[in-house]
């Protein structure tokens, strides 16, 4: 049984406050005295460690990987959900928890170096906006990794293809799924040291807790960025089709610009509710960036963009105000990209903003407007050759 990373507690407890965490690769011995005893089970969260477990420990916890326990399947391999027993710091068991277990797959070539790279980076790293390791295991051929459970999957099953019986996510869930994403990123660039470019913003990596809380998953594609006087990292172009920023793919250059540039695709799909590349559709609109781009050149057209299945229920100058961050955070060259602190700003003024129909009718029907028609000139709207009055 192994730990990586234990660090004090005093470290530990000022987590969520956005501390320096400490630094990649540092590693320390578990105290070996009672180690068989708690092999078993799982610490608790935000300790520092990342336990290992026997194959068969996660074969009882997920009752042998019963297809009644599947909730999903990546690039890495199947993830089951299962219960581990957990206990406190004395090492006494208590209660089972939920987690979820990723079995990377035998063919995986590239699975190895991701399994490694998410566990080194999983008990070092910690906020409320990236997913919690519990542990790992790493015997013979078996490689897999326990983390806490989320209940509500990813946010790509809440976003596309909602199906009718399914409530569609409403205009704040969004807003505050941005927001949750943004600050976890903001946390990988600003706050870790070195710092990680994520190198993997896609919907289905954001998992949604109880409360549609966000956290950022799946860390094997991430990377140590530049420090000192360099200004990225050249490495081989990874990651998925349509979120990759066009300097990466081209150059091979790796930035936390690059990590700006999924995240606004990632805005762009919460506006729309379409997926970045979407073959079910007729061709002119597979590409979202390609459909949208019309759109996004003018304010006029900026409410286009909505997902139908908001139903007009979200603010308009909200609206706006995040497409225009959408639209910086998606430019070509990635120096005119804005940086994410600057990002979580202004998605924080956005959710201040929330969609509340009563405050919007209160608004409609005050003395200044109602029964007091104006014209507005973006958009017009004509009927019969001739321009309708509306309440601006």
């Amino acid at each position: 049984m192994g730990c990586f990373a234990c660090f004090a507690p005093a470290v530990r407890a000022g987590m969520s406050g956005d501390p320096k965490p400490p630094k990649l690769g540092h590693h320390c011995p578990e105290d070996s005295s009672g180690a068989d005893a708690r092999r078993k089970v799982a610490p608790d969260v935000g300790n520092g460690c990342a336990h290992s477990f026997t194959f068969k420990d996660l074969l009882v916890a997920t009752s042998y990987f019963n297809e009644a326990n599947f909730i999903g399947e990546g690039g890495f391999g199947k993830v089951y959900k299962g219960k581990i027993s957990k206990a406190n710091a004395q090492g006494v068991v208590g209660d089972a928890r939920m987690v979820a277990v990723k079995q990377l797959a035998r063919e995986s070539v590239q699975g190895s170096h991701e399994f490694l790279v998410e566990v080194l980076m999983l008990t070092v790293l910690s906020h409320p906006n990236l997913v919690s390791l519990f542990g790992f295991c790493a015997q013979g051929d078996e490689r897999l990794l326990v983390y806490e459970y989320m209940p509500f999957g990813s946010l790509e099953s809440h976003l596309f293809d909602v199906p009718l019986c399914k409530q569609p996510l409403d205009w704040n869930t969004r807003v505050k799924i941005a927001v949750g994403v943004a600050e976890g990123l903001s946390y990988l660039h600003n706050v870790a040291d070195p710092p990680i470019i994520y190198r993997d913003m896609k919907a289905a990596n954001i998992l949604l807790d109880k409360d549609f809380s966000p956290k950022l998953s799946d860390f094997g594609l991430a990377k140590v960025g530049p420090v000192g006087d360099r200004t990225h990292v050249s490495t081989r172009v990874m990651g998925t089709y349509g979120y990759c920023a066009p300097d990466y793919v081209l150059s091979g250059k790796l930035t936390m610009k690059s990590d700006i540039y999924s995240f606004g695709v990632l805005l762009l799909e919460l506006i729309t509710g379409r997926r970045i590349y979407d073959a079910s559709r007729p061709k002119p609109e597979q590409s979202l960036l390609s459909w949208a781009r019309p759109f996004m050149h003018d304010k006029r057209k900026f409410h286009r963009l909505v997902d139908p299945a908001l139903q007009g229920g979200y603010p308009p100058s909200a609206l706006n105000q995040l497409v225009v961050i959408s639209i910086m955070c998606l430019q070509d060259q990635s120096h005119v990209r804005p940086i994410i602190a600057d990002v979580v700003i202004g998605l924080k003024h956005i959710a201040n903003q929330p969609y509340a129909p009563e405050r919007l009718l209160e608004s409609l029907c005050s003395p200044s407007k109602c029964g007091s028609p104006q014209y507005v000139h973006t958009p017009s709207r004509r009927r019969g050759g001739r321009r309708v009055a509306q309440y601006s």
